[in-house]
């Protein structure tokens, strides 16, 4: 009966999609913007020059932020799996089936659910064509595939991570092959994997310049395996960047390189200013063995991947449009990457049933209208036995554990911090604000019920 009501969920939203299009007057497909969604890997919270990173060389992300409007207090999910699922559905993981990393294996039924309706579906019954290139890691079942959730055009991944020259996945059992294009598996070994996608990204944008199209560049940089171009590998250590960070920045900058060359791609088509461009982390950066022990930074801010400190889910977001969004400005009110989709869609002039959701569009902050966060009521996040809720400058985590020290270990049950004061997460408030421990439990413990249902 769940699984019915979900469908149906899914197909009310589909249909009153269609039938907005259908009567929509103010933009019709050819008028609305292209859209990219650029999603980096593990990249850490301060992890470009201009965030002040004065060690990274990473113009072409730069000029990206510069050109629109980036946010101070951004948040995603701890790890991969989850903050996909909430960028692609609008709401926390919990209410989007995905808690956790999407499994590995055919057999494994964890992952993003195809009952859920997806930014990929709402940009086609939108009138869009839509792309996803680079890593996908939401399932490996049929029905959790790109191509099952809304793309028309997929290659990439499907699985957490690969080796970018084989392209073969190797982080559990026997080492296996892991490149797909619309579900059928294609072979390119020994070609640099960010390279195929930035051509497979531009094939697929010149592939009809008559319709508008969404692109979701999901990249799996700086992600590890940290595999560099030489030369940056040779720039850092030049310059004396110690292990294991030379390694990581030679990966960012390697990053940094394939986006401008998207970039150019867009300006040699002349599409810039008709492209409207979303660019953001996952999460924090990686500090576990196969990332060398870390490289990436967080700045002033505690902790990394797969934790609900700050470095973990605190991460880099802009949003650019040349000619419609700020252009050079900064917003420090508190959002989330589930806010993506309304936001989009706003943008886009698509209309969209939000009801359902927990993201709220962040256009009147991006334009300058709203002096407050659009989550006044706070937001919770939970990883493993791990849970944090926010709710304006108070941000309490339960059972926390600081993966920035993989030798770290929590005895507290409760940590409270005034991210005002604070927002390195140093001082332990709990003792002397029991009753906002008590209320922001309280909050955290009424979410748990309702996203369990």
């Amino acid at each position: 009966m769940q699984k019915f009501r979900r469908l149906s969920s899914r197909m009310m939203t589909r249909l009153m999609g269609l039938f907005a299009l259908l009567i929509c007057v103010s933009l019709s497909a050819q008028e609305r913007p292209n859209v990219i969604v650029i999603y980096t890997d593990d990249q850490g919270t301060m992890d470009l020059s201009c965030l002040g990173a004065e060690d990274l060389i990473t113009p072409h992300m730069d000029n990206l932020v510069k050109s629109g409007t980036r946010f101070t207090q951004f948040y995603a999910s701890p790890i991969c799996s989850p903050s996909r699922a909430s960028l692609l559905t609008g709401k926390t993981p919990q209410r989007a089936g995905c808690p956790g990393n999407a499994g590995a294996s055919s057999r494994s039924t964890q992952g993003l659910a195809g009952s859920e309706y997806t930014m990929a579906e709402m940009f086609k019954d939108a009138g869009y064509r839509t792309g996803h290139i680079g890593k996908w890691h939401l399932g490996y079942q049929s029905e959790m595939s790109p191509n099952a959730q809304g793309f028309d055009y997929s290659f990439g991944h499907y699985v957490g991570c690969i080796d970018n020259y084989s392209h073969f996945f190797y982080w559990n059992g026997p080492n296996r092959h892991d490149l797909y294009r619309n579900g059928k598996e294609v072979f390119y070994d020994g070609e640099f994997f960010p390279d195929l996608m930035v051509k497979e990204a531009s094939d697929f944008i010149r592939q009809d310049l008559s319709q508008p199209f969404f692109l979701f560049f999901a990249m799996n940089l700086p992600h590890y395996p940290y595999q560099g171009d030489e030369k940056w590998l040779s720039h850092y250590r030049e310059k004396g960047v110690a292990y294991p960070r030379d390694l990581y920045a030679a990966f960012l900058s390697t990053q940094d390189e394939r986006i401008g060359s998207l970039m150019e791609e867009l300006d040699r088509l002349d599409l810039r200013e008709e492209t409207l461009i979303v660019f953001q982390s996952d999460n924090g950066h990686s500090t576990e063995e196969r990332a060398h022990g870390g490289g990436g930074s967080a700045g002033i801010y505690r902790g990394a991947k797969q934790c609900l400190f700050e470095g973990g889910i605190r991460v880099p977001a802009a949003i650019s449009w040349p000619g419609r969004i700020p252009e050079g400005e900064v917003r420090d009110q508190f959002s989330v990457n589930a806010d993506w989709l309304p936001t989009l869609a706003d943008l886009c002039e698509i209309d969209l049933e939000i009801s359902d959701l927990d993201g709220r569009s962040l256009l009147p902050i991006i334009n300058g209208e709203s002096q407050e966060t659009q989550h006044p009521e706070g937001y919770c996040w939970q990883f493993q036995k791990m849970w944090a809720v926010r709710r304006g400058k108070w941000k309490l985590l339960g059972n926390p554990y600081d993966t920035s020290d993989r030798g770290y270990t929590f005895s507290e049950t409760y940590f409270l911090v005034d991210l005002e004061r604070d927002p390195a997460e140093q001082t332990n408030l709990a003792d002397q604000h029991p009753d906002v421990v008590k209320s922001l439990e309280a909050q955290y413990q009424s979410w748990l019920r309702e996203v369990s249902h």
